[in-house]
């Protein structure tokens, strides 16, 4: 009991410090806080301080319902705060209070908190950093939270609500997996760095009336990689995703189809800084091929359009399409991007690091050299999912380590559903 009694009274001290350092430091922002106390100091999730921040008894116990913040002021190590008669928490001494709490709590947990690291260190103490600390935290921007308070904002109309309904949105904290954990040539990584170049110096190109950049085409065969980039882009440039299917907004009814695509387009902007990420991108030429009503025509128009109103540097929208058949676009289609990705099978040498991204951790009786041998014609999807069912196999004998059988398992599997999708 004393030991959860301890960390509450840490917890209870942090909150109270952290809202008298922010109520009287109005340069301190959300980002400046930690990822425990954002809501509570930020009630409204567009992620602005509601100062002054104070800090009463209900609102402690609906953020820390483990908490009794009145019987935690008898605690006999509790020196600093206390309570009013209409119950609001303060502190009897602040910068004493901090000391506390670093003495008590250590370094490695005002790391965690910027506003309390920005404290002690201004107040000389040596084993806390203002600028590692915020390294360390999370941007607000990144979070679901502020994601939705975006996508909330944006759907006061009956028209954005329909947009959002559209499209998979993602924050750059709900993807589990960075441009690090995947296998990228080096000239797809050099598009990257164009693209944090060119937001880098926003203002400058802006300035310039230089707009042609950030409109991406990602071209290759399913399974390559082209949407695990566009997603890890997100963490990389700290932007949430949109992510749209063609496929899926026609509509039957007359004119609506171009009316959803501007719909997406006007909600990107309404979110940006964000990527719009278009998936199908040939579906639009399939359609101007067979399409005989011409509805999917004007679409196709609109869609074409609404490219040229949008803009990295005038819009901060990042524009990414990916498509299976590159062969079936345009030239209309191929002139609005400034970069065209090519996403080719993997050869021996990039299965074999895709294995070793895959599995490092994993014991394998086989050298991953090898595999990869074994695997040619193998996506990057293919490789993982013969993984997954090596793995299967190997847990299914009560093992951990993968034999060349869970191995041969796997790539059996590969095979199977390569056949019966191309109908072998």
């Amino acid at each position: 009991m004393a030991a959860v009694l301890d960390s509450n009274l840490l917890k209870l001290t942090e909150t109270v410090l952290t809202a008298e350092a922010v109520n009287t430091n109005p340069a301190l922002t959300v980002n400046d806080l930690p990822a425990s106390l954002r809501a509570m100091f930020c009630p409204e999730t567009a992620g602005v301080i509601a100062r002054p921040v104070t800090i009463k008894e209900g609102v402690l116990k609906t953020h820390f319902p483990e908490m009794n913040p009145r019987e935690l002021l008898k605690h006999p190590k509790n020196s600093y705060v206390e309570c009013s008669d209409v119950g609001h928490f303060s502190l009897t001494s602040f910068l004493p209070a901090a000391k506390w709490y670093l003495k008590n709590a250590g370094p490695d947990a005002v790391l965690q908190n910027p506003t309390l690291s920005l404290v002690l260190e201004t107040a000389g103490e040596k084993s806390v950093s203002y600028n590692k600390a915020h390294e360390m935290t999370p941007l607000f921007e990144d979070t679901a939270d502020a994601l939705k308070g975006k996508l909330d904002a944006a759907s006061a109309s009956e028209e954005m609500k329909s947009a959002v309904e559209l499209v998979t949105s993602y924050a750059p904290d709900e993807i589990e997996f960075s441009l690090n954990d995947l296998v990228y040539t080096k000239e797809q990584l050099a598009v990257v760095d164009k693209v944090r170049t060119a937001l880098e110096n926003h203002e400058f190109l802006k300035t310039h009336r230089i707009y042609d950049v950030g409109k991406i085409m990602l071209v290759g065969k399913p399974g390559t990689g082209k949407t695990s980039f566009a997603l890890a882009l997100s963490k990389k440039l700290h932007m949430p995703v949109l992510e749209v299917r063609l496929s899926m907004i026609t509509s039957q009814y007359l004119g609506e189809t171009s009316k959803n695509i501007d719909r997406i387009f006007d909600l990107a902007k309404k979110i940006a800084p964000c990527i719009l990420f278009i998936d199908e991108f040939d579906y639009i030429a399939k359609t101007r091929i067979s399409d005989d009503n011409g509805t999917m025509k004007r679409a196709v128009n609109t869609l074409l359009k609404s490219l040229d109103h949008v803009n990295l540097i005038r819009n901060r929208v990042l524009f990414i399409g990916a498509t299976n058949f590159a062969e079936t676009l345009d030239e209309a289609v191929w002139r609005r991007f400034d970069e065209v990705v090519k996403f080719e099978m993997p050869d021996v040498k990039m299965r074999e690091e895709i294995l070793l991204h895959v599995a490092a951790d994993i014991p394998c009786s086989m050298k991953f050299k090898e595999v990869a041998k074994m695997t040619e014609n193998f996506s990057g999807a293919d490789l993982r999912m013969m993984l997954t069912e090596a793995i299967v196999c190997a847990l299914l004998d009560g093992r951990k380590e993968l034999s060349k059988e869970d191995i041969d398992a796997g790539i059996s599997l590969v095979k199977r559903r390569t056949s019966i999708r191309s109908g072998v």
